[in-house]
């Protein structure tokens, strides 16, 4: 009976979803004899097709960002993750509390820099979340409005805790934004779609941007990288998580821990470019000083209080619109 069993993951379209497909889900096909079909969207939308019909789920599993994984969290959407050892192969930051959900591609928002500019200029590489306020970056800082994209809410958080802050507590970071990185900014823009050609113009010299962004500009021959602030970069990643009162909950116990290994993840890097919460996971050939670099800045990342950021969204965001943005 088992090989006539389907367990639908929900989780992003595209390149993911085909890299998954192709690669990651066929051997633990293999083995269990089920079919895994993706249910496509983004993480707001895999959340509201859970949410319709939680007490009929039609989802086994779920990869949310993780905001969006905190939510359905909160929402009583997931369940608890088999306590494994696989788990303890993790990142400590990967898995989230209670063991709710765990993280499978696991990123960073550090800092994105013009190297053309910087080179033309003399500057040495940003090496902190204030250089953001550095007077010589005044009308070349372009920041992704924190009100409706991650990367400027990352970086307005980060900043925030330098202010002597928290995801509690930002009225220390908005009071004082004003004054330093305020300046210095050239456009708040509603997310990264127009970035590319604002560091070809030479419009921007630094902004919030994450290791595999930087990496997909510097493919289409942008002249960017990527600098780790060293009071930490702030943790992007996608989780997953059991759809609580699930069909399969076994088989789905299962498939949320096989993608966690070191096989899966390895596999899911070499083909898909996705970044390992598994510590275990070896380079492919080629890709070893990528790999290095991205456990150097896992050394000093930090994990942001969803809960909090949650809790107070819609406040900050009309704070944030009405008095940075505006």
């Amino acid at each position: 009976m088992a090989q006539h069993k389907t367990l639908y993951v929900g989780m992003n379209g595209g390149e993911m979803a085909r890299a998954f497909t192709q690669y990651v889900f066929p051997p633990f096909e293999r083995t269990h004899g089920v079919r895994i079909v993706v249910v496509p969207g983004t993480s707001i939308e895999v959340l509201a097709r859970a949410q319709a019909s939680r007490d009929a789920p039609k989802m086994h599993v779920m990869f949310l960002d993780d905001g969006i994984m905190a939510r359905a969290i909160s929402m009583g959407l997931c369940q608890p993750l088999d306590d494994d050892p696989v788990l303890r192969e993790l990142y400590p930051t990967a898995v989230m509390k209670d063991r709710m959900a765990a993280g499978i591609d696991v990123g960073m928002t550090g800092l994105g820099y013009n190297t053309r500019l910087f080179a033309e200029n003399g500057w040495a590489p940003p090496s902190s979340w204030m250089d953001l306020a550095d007077p010589r970056y005044k009308g070349k800082v372009v920041f992704q409005s924190a009100s409706g994209s991650t990367f400027g809410l990352h970086a307005f958080l980060m900043f925030n805790r330098i202010q002597g802050g928290d995801e509690a507590n930002v009225e220390s970071g908005l009071r004082k934004w004003q004054s330093t990185v305020g300046p210095n900014v050239r456009e708040y823009i509603p997310d990264s779609a127009g970035l590319a050609d604002m560091i070809l113009s030479g419009e921007a010299a630094i902004f919030p941007l994450s290791p595999t962004a930087i990496a997909r500009l510097k493919r289409r021959g942008m002249p960017v990288e990527y600098a780790q602030p060293r009071e930490g970069s702030a943790i992007l990643m996608v989780g997953e998580c059991v759809v609580a009162g699930n069909t399969e909950p076994e088989l789905s116990q299962k498939l949320a821990l096989y993608l966690l290994s070191a096989s899966a993840q390895a596999r899911a890097l070499e083909m898909g470019g996705h970044y390992p919460s598994n510590k275990n996971v070896r380079a492919p050939a080629g890709s070893e000083d990528m790999l290095k670099r991205f456990r150097g800045y896992m050394s000093n990342a930090k994990i942001l209080d969803w809960d909090q950021i949650n809790a107070n969204r819609p406040a900050f965001n009309a704070r944030w619109n009405s008095t940075v943005a505006r």
